[in-house]
């Protein structure tokens, strides 16, 4: 049996499975809140206490929340106002800058132009095209002043709200002049450079040239004029970046902000116009200029690709010619070329016939027959007349020619200088044409044939757009030109008629009526006319009668020796200078006597002579020898040589009679038949073949040049004087007249003319 004691102290026996477990002090706790809750939730008190809490919670919240984004509003409105500022106090800036930086340009050119220049001019010796170095900055000057000129117009500052917009309408109405200005100018400005350049070339020069800057304008450290001129290169370019920065900071709002883009964009277009137009220039001096090369320069050129490039040319051309290829017509173009060389044509007439009318003109002022004594001086039309011609010369006259060279001939010199520019063009369009159309159809062009269409367009383009304005220009020009030409003659005509006035009571035919005198007057001056035209021929015929010289002792030695070895039949003399250039070729002088060995060489050529000169023997050509006729005091009976003039007012070259007789000349005598005489009263002269002349039939006879002839009859059956029936070796025939020449063999004293 057990005892209590142990029993007590055993282990408890372990719960049955499906006992619940007591709860965890968190899940208490958690049940507890819940009751709690339900309670509260169930009191109505609680109720409302809870819902007073939590509306003021939420107005609590929406206050900050609007505070928040009144203070975010109120710092992005400040921020704004700040960039609103920084903006307009930069656009401020750069007008400020645009203006101030173009009072400060225009100060720079001033004193450039001005005082720099009226310095240069003062060195001693002067420098050489110095007004090259500063042409077209005037118009440069002008446009920077008349830009600022409209923005003072308006008294405002760039301060003021409306000073954008001025200067923007400034600008806008001055772009098409001030493209003008510039444009010329910085096309000028490579000839600025070169000449610069050739100023420091010598090193003295330049070192006064630097003196002169640096004193002229010592507030500026400027050592060249490029300096100062190089300024209107970079101004031009530097209008579009200011606008640009200038409506950068602008507000797309402002007032003037599309009148600033316009105004922009108007400055980047003129600029490249500017650029446009200085490349086309280039190309233009490129090509226009005439280049004089020697063969040995022209040699020197040639290579590779000028040999294909040319042959490319004429293969293009010649397909051109013969409808091969179709050529690129361009009619306007056509139009405007084809009106040019009408034009240069009329210009060169004209210049050769007032070159030619000043010749003549200067040619009357020289000659002066009244200075001479004509024992006329008691005649009263002598005295009147050498007043008159005195005045003429001495005052008129003189005055006359100077104000035609100055207003006809200068310009007429300077407009034909200018045609060679375009007239070249023209010819290199047609070459760069020829290249363009082998390239044209091409789908894809590499550099260098891109670069030949793009020199054609350019010179195509260049054409069509100054091409026009050049022969107006010229043809406006040319029109001045034959008007001045007109007034002068007008001029001429008055004073000459106020001259005459004083003289018309004292001329004995100065009292007829007009009808009357100017019929005396043309019957003066073709009965003058006749009479001069007869002295001037009869003076002409005895300058150019050849004059039979007498032989040289040696001639006369070498005459007798050649007459004793051939004959006189077989002496000849050279009417000129030979020069031998072949194997037993003889070289003699104009004059020398030869004996005639063979009438040909030894191949039968006739052309060439075998000849005896006295001592060496050798071959002349047969057209430089002519039969030798010695001199004798009583020559037999020739033919004497007359020339006529025909109805038709033609000279008849020759005409055979066996005796000629001075005619007689009176106011009557009707100027159709006028003949002119020989001055000499018995001139005897040897009729010569002038000519080879081979018969083509039995009625002519064969000549050879320099063959002594005899006219029979100076014409035909018909009386054609085109033909003359004539002796030669003993044959009779016909051989024309134009053939025959005439040799004198002696000469009598001239009888004075009457």
């Amino acid at each position: 049996m057990e005892s209590p004691l142990s029993a007590e102290s055993a282990p408890p026996t372990p719960a049955p499975r499906n006992h619940t477990p007591s709860p965890s002090p968190r899940a208490e706790a958690r049940e507890l809140r819940m009751e709690e809750k339900e309670r509260t939730e169930e009191d109505p008190i609680y109720l409302s206490l809870l819902s007073e809490v939590s509306v003021f919670v939420e107005e609590s919240a929406e206050d900050a929340s609007e505070k928040a984004e009144e203070k975010a509003e109120e710092k992005a409105e400040e921020k704004a106002e700040e960039r609103a500022e920084r903006e307009a106090q930069r656009q401020l800036l750069a007008t400020e800058e645009l203006v101030y930086t173009e009072r400060n340009y225009l100060r720079l050119l001033q004193v450039c132009n001005c005082t720099i220049r009226s310095n240069l001019q003062k060195l001693q010796p002067q420098l050489p095209n110095l007004d090259s170095m500063f042409l077209y900055i005037e118009e440069v000057i002008d446009m920077s002043g008349r830009l600022l000129s409209l923005l003072d117009q308006k008294q405002m500052t760039p301060h003021d709200p409306l000073f954008l917009e001025t200067l923007c309408d400034a600008f806008l109405s001055l772009s098409t002049d001030m493209e003008s200005a510039y444009k010329e100018y910085l096309v000028n400005y490579n000839t600025v450079t070169a000449l610069e350049n050739s100023y420091k070339q010598k090193d003295a020069l330049w070192t006064e040239i630097v003196k002169v800057i640096k004193s002229s304008a010592p507030e500026v450290n400027a050592a060249s004029l490029s300096f100062f001129l190089v300024m209107p290169v970079q101004r031009i370019a530097r209008y579009p970046l200011l606008l640009q920065t200038v409506m950068k900071h602008t507000e797309p709002g402002h007032p003037a902000y599309s009148l600033l883009e316009q105004t922009a964009h108007t400055a980047i277009a003129l600029n490249c116009r500017i650029n446009e137009y200085k490349r086309f220039r280039e190309v233009a001096d490129k090509y226009k200029k005439t280049e004089t090369l020697t063969i040995r320069d022209k040699m020197n050129r040639l290579n590779s690709h000028s040999i294909a490039k040319k042959t490319a040319r004429l293969s293009q051309f010649i397909k051109h010619e013969t409808g091969i290829a179709p050529k690129l017509v361009d009619e306007e173009f056509d139009a405007l070329e084809g009106f040019f060389y009408l034009l240069e044509n009329g210009i060169t007439v004209l210049h050769e016939n007032v070159e030619t009318y000043l010749d003549h003109l200067q040619r009357f002022l020289n000659c002066r027959p009244e200075e001479f004594d004509l024992d006329m001086d008691g005649e009263r039309p002598a005295i009147c007349y050498k007043e008159i011609i005195t005045a003429l010369r001495q005052w008129i006259l003189p005055t006359f020619e100077k104000r035609m060279r100055t207003l006809v001939h200068k310009p007429l010199c300077a407009l034909r200088e200018l045609l060679a520019g375009p007239r070249n063009l023209i010819s290199k369009r047609l070459d760069k044409l020829l290249d363009y159309e082998l390239i044209e159809e091409k789908p894809s062009l590499s550099y260098d044939e891109q670069a030949v269409a793009n020199t054609y367009k350019t010179i195509n383009t260049l054409l069509l757009n100054e091409l026009p304005q050049f022969n107006g220009l010229a043809l406006t020009l040319l029109w001045g030109m034959l008007g001045a030409f007109s007034c002068l003659h007008k001029d001429l005509a008055a004073d000459m008629e106020q001259l005459f006035q004083g003289f018309t009571q004292q001329l004995p035919h100065g009292s007829l009526e007009p009808n009357a005198f100017w019929e005396w007057a043309e019957c003066s001056v073709q009965e003058g006319a006749r009479r001069l035209e007869s002295l001037c021929w009869n003076v002409k015929d005895q300058l150019n009668a050849p004059i039979v010289q007498p032989l040289s002792p040696g001639s006369q030695k070498r005459l007798k020796v050649l007459t004793d070895k051939h004959g006189s039949g077989k002496i000849y003399q050279l009417t000129g200078h030979v020069v031998g250039s072949r194997d037993l070729d003889l070289s003699l002088n104009r004059g020398e006597l030869v004996a005639i060995i063979s009438e040909m060489d030894t191949r039968g050529d006739k052309r060439r002579w075998l000849v005896d000169a006295g001592g060496p023997r050798g071959y002349v050509p047969s057209s430089r020898l002519v039969r030798y006729h010695q001199v004798t005091m009583d020559p037999p009976p020739s033919p004497h040589l007359i020339t006529t003039m025909d109805h038709a007012g033609g000279v008849r070259r020759h005409s055979y009679t066996p005796d000629v007789r001075r005619p007689s000349y009176t106011p009557d005598t009707p100027q159709p038949l006028l003949v002119r005489t020989m001055s000499m009263t018995v001139p005897c002269l040897q009729v010569l073949a002038g000519y080879d002349f081979r018969a083509r039939s039995s009625h002519e006879v064969s000549l050879r040049a320099g063959e002594p002839i005899r006219v029979l009859e100076p014409h035909d059956k018909k009386g054609s004087c085109d033909w003359s029936l004539v002796e030669v070796r003993g044959q009779r025939g016909y051989v024309p007249s134009n053939y025959l020449t005439v040799m004198p063999t002696s000469t009598t004293p001239t009888a004075p003319y009457r």
